[in-house]
């Protein structure tokens, strides 16, 4: 229907519930800098960042299966289960031991990594049962409820771990996302017919890489999001390096997801009319060159949090237009199989990219921030 109030009440519950999902993991430069410097102070940076890595692992490794789930059965048992993992792990998150890693690992990487995957493809799914035409606008504002996420929880965290301790300051931010989560359950609904049963020899379409256009694509993306997350998971670790203020260091990432705001929105909006690709390659090129012409030399406050703005605007297209550039490749019938191949190989990269990063800094000096930030760059523009 292109439209509607039930539609439009689908694309408000997929905007909460990515709000909710990815707009935590777009947070996790937080803890990043919280548990290099507290609660796992003995623990490497590499180490640390395999926790966020393994939340995007599971968001996009588990896509192939949590989508034929959905195409089977809908919604109604994965946005349930999937939401009460989400605020189950966060809730354990908040009671884990000091320099007890593998207590992060399970409750912060494996479980919350499950629960979005649960609550973030369905939503995403459904957008193709309520709109054609302007479908990359709806995945767009869909998608713009991580880049909010990503403002709302780094700075509710920052500004509440030291009022009211770690512990509550995760379980606050639970109860948000219980409540954000509540309501993408009563609204998110398929139109369309489900299978009632699995196939899952479906699962993987390997016939789409016979097509040279899909299979530069999954090379395109396994060099992209090797990449494209270590800003958001270092920036702030880099600012407060560089000796800027820690009043302005914590609002960093922040800055970075409220400038991927109108790049999730408006690519959408222009692809539509001019075509996903045209939109897409540029706005990934830029995120490259912004690495290496802005983040390399930035020393103070003000280069760095230029970069931060630049960066975020450049960088949200990419996640946000990919499976609508695989849709104008790809026959529908087989089109979630082939999203979710992409998807599965985006979640390797994004498994051992973060941690590859990790190994650069693991002595904060400036050689090394400048191996990561040349390396990041270069990924990205390959």
């Amino acid at each position: 229907p292109d439209g509607g109030t039930r539609a439009w009440l689908c694309v408000l519950g997929c905007h909460l519930a990515l709000f909710s999902t990815f707009g935590t993991v777009n947070a996790y430069g937080v803890f990043q800098d919280y548990y290099g410097t507290t609660l796992l102070a003995s623990t490497s940076p590499s180490v640390i960042s395999l926790i966020g890595a393994l939340q995007l692992f599971f968001l996009y490794g588990l896509g192939p299966v949590v989508g034929r789930v959905f195409d089977a059965y809908g919604s109604a048992f994965l946005l349930p289960v999937g939401s009460f993992f989400v605020v189950l792990s966060m809730m354990m998150v908040s009671i884990c031991q000091e320099n007890q890693a593998y207590q992060f690992f399970l409750s912060q990487g494996v479980l919350f990594g499950i629960g979005i995957s649960m609550v973030f493809n369905p939503a995403l799914a459904v957008m193709a049962h309520w709109f054609r035409r302007r479908r990359a606008f709806a995945i767009g504002i869909c998608a713009s409820g991580s880049s909010i996420g990503g403002v709302v929880y780094p700075v509710m965290l920052q500004r509440l771990i030291p009022r009211i301790g770690f512990g509550w300051a995760v379980r606050t931010s639970a109860f948000l996302s219980l409540a954000c989560l509540t309501v993408s359950c009563l609204t998110i609904r398929g139109r369309l017919p489900h299978k009632g049963h699995i196939a899952w020899s479906s699962v993987i379409d390997l016939g789409g890489f016979r097509d040279p256009r899909y299979a530069l694509t999954a090379v395109g993306s396994f060099l992209t999001f090797y990449a494209l997350f270590i800003p958001f998971f270092y920036i702030q670790v880099y600012g407060t390096y560089e000796g800027v203020s820690p009043s302005l260091a914590k609002y960093l990432l922040p800055i970075m997801n409220a400038a991927s705001f109108p790049s999730r929105v408006l690519p959408g909006l222009v692809a539509d009319k001019f075509g996903v690709l045209n939109v897409l390659v540029p706005c990934t090129v830029m995120a490259g060159v912004f690495s290496l012409s802005l983040w390399l030399p930035s020393r103070g406050p003000v280069p760095i949090t230029i970069f931060s703005a630049l960066y975020g605007l450049g960088s949200g297209a990419f996640v946000t237009l990919l499976p609508a550039y695989i849709a104008t490749i790809t026959p529908m019938e087989v089109y979630g199989a082939r999203v979710g191949s992409v998807y599965m190989i985006a979640a390797v990269a994004a498994l051992v990219g973060t941690p590859t990063a990790g190994a650069f800094v693991k002595t904060v000096d400036q050689h090394n921030f400048n191996s990561l930030i040349i390396f990041t760059g270069v990924m990205v523009l390959a």
